[in-house]
């Protein structure tokens, strides 16, 4: 029995005269995840990609990873018959076996795409119900909350009978909306917010800041263990890792201590700014939350902002801390995140942080001192790495 995965479209199906640049950058994704799995053929046709497995290829793998695709709206794993109702029919108690035989409930589902096909949807629907109750006389019919939904679709090219959709991931294709640069810290929100912007079809790169002494290597280490599984769903992902010890060991010997953490974060984004030129990132991405600490008040973000020559990204910054985390053990990232290596953002933290800064006061606060050149050393200096999906590069013990 022949069986096939349907990938049908979300938010590209909306899309109009420019569709096709949608669908081929999902395809690409599509094929680039399943490569290590097995040989698979595809083709597209009525806002679905058609995935049909070649020689040994592990279906159930497939749909794991498929699942986490951004642009994939639902997946279905079906049997395809020739458009005849009889043979159909015929072949219900032995593929819907597994999936109806420790069920109690069920409901039918069909669709008629082709519109020659003799039978209407509800008609379809009617019968196939009465073959699963011939082959399973144990079920109950439960329209309202089914255990099971059988699904026929009698589309230009087949049958396809199916008892297993899993809802996609959504959004957009990863790559159809340009390139971004996410500062990535040790915490719970920045990989939630590169979540996020990777759902809206950004490419997601991660640049992260070290200041060792002050912070270990294993604090490092986490973050690059994010950065491994945020590729789950954000694909293949460029790690930029900037030593900043002296900037901020330069910070505590010339400016007001409590300007101390809005002026670290102003020269995060100078030095994500040069990034983001020379390797031609279109945003920056961050993970702050409005209000949750004392440099993310409306005036903090304000002078923060003021530094950035790109768009600053902000996804989660009307969310409160249980629905980041919420998001956070979604995507698989939240375990890692709570590890206790703490990151640069906590070197020389002031005791009474000034929540209120004027742009007027972190200027003339940072003109103590001349950063620009190095800046520019931080960024010479920078360590590039990348970390591939699939692939597991970093390991924590």
């Amino acid at each position: 029995m022949k069986e096939i995965i349907l990938a049908k479209y979300g938010e590209i199906a909306l899309k109009g005269d420019n569709r096709n640049t949608f669908e081929d950058m999902l395809v690409k994704n599509i094929k680039r995840r399943l490569k290590k799995i097995g040989k698979f053929e595809y083709f597209r046709r009525q806002s679905t990609i058609y995935i049909e497995p070649l020689e040994d290829a592990d279906i159930e793998q497939a749909l794991e990873s498929l699942k986490n695709v951004f642009g994939i709206g639902a997946i279905q794993r079906c049997a395809v018959f020739e458009k005849d109702f009889d043979v159909v029919a015929a072949n219900v108690g032995e593929y819907l076996k597994p999936a109806l035989e420790n069920a109690k409930t069920f409901k039918v589902e069909a669709k008629r795409s082709d519109k020659s096909f003799p039978l209407k949807s509800p008609d379809i629907q009617q019968k196939l119900g009465d073959v699963v109750l011939d082959n399973f006389p144990h079920l109950g019919v439960d329209v309202h909350n089914p255990e099971v939904t059988v699904r026929l679709e009698i589309r230009d090219n087949g049958a396809y009978l199916s008892a297993q959709r899993i809802i996609g991931a959504g959004g957009m294709p990863v790559g159809s909306s340009g390139k971004a640069l996410l500062m990535l810290s040790g915490g719970i929100d920045s990989p939630v917010a590169g979540y996020m912007m990777a759902k809206r079809g950004l490419v997601v790169d991660c640049i992260h800041y070290v200041s060792p002494p002050y912070t270990s290597e294993r604090a490092r280490m986490k973050v690059e263990k994010l950065c491994e599984e945020m590729t789950e769903f954000c694909g293949n992902i460029i790690f930029y890792c900037v030593p900043f010890t002296e900037l901020q060991e330069a910070i505590r010997d010339n400016c007001p201590e409590e300007y101390f953490t809005v002026i670290m974060r102003r020269l995060m984004v100078k030095i994500a700014n040069k990034v983001c030129k020379r390797d031609k990132y279109g945003a920056i991405i961050t993970g702050e939350s409005l209000a949750q600490v004392a440099s993310q008040t409306l005036s903090a973000l304000g002078c923060t902002n003021a530094a950035a020559e790109f768009p600053v990204f902000r996804p989660v910054i009307g969310m409160d801390k249980i629905e980041i985390t919420e998001i956070s053990r979604k995507i698989g990232t939240y375990d890692t995140s709570i590890l206790p290596y703490e990151d640069c953002c906590t070197v020389f933290s002031p005791k009474h942080p000034r929540t209120r800064p004027s742009l007027e006061e972190i200027i003339a606060a940072e003109s103590n001192f001349d950063f620009d050149k190095m800046i520019d050393e931080a960024v010479e200096k920078t360590e590039v790495k990348r970390f591939r999906y699939g692939e597991k590069t970093v390991f924590l013990e």
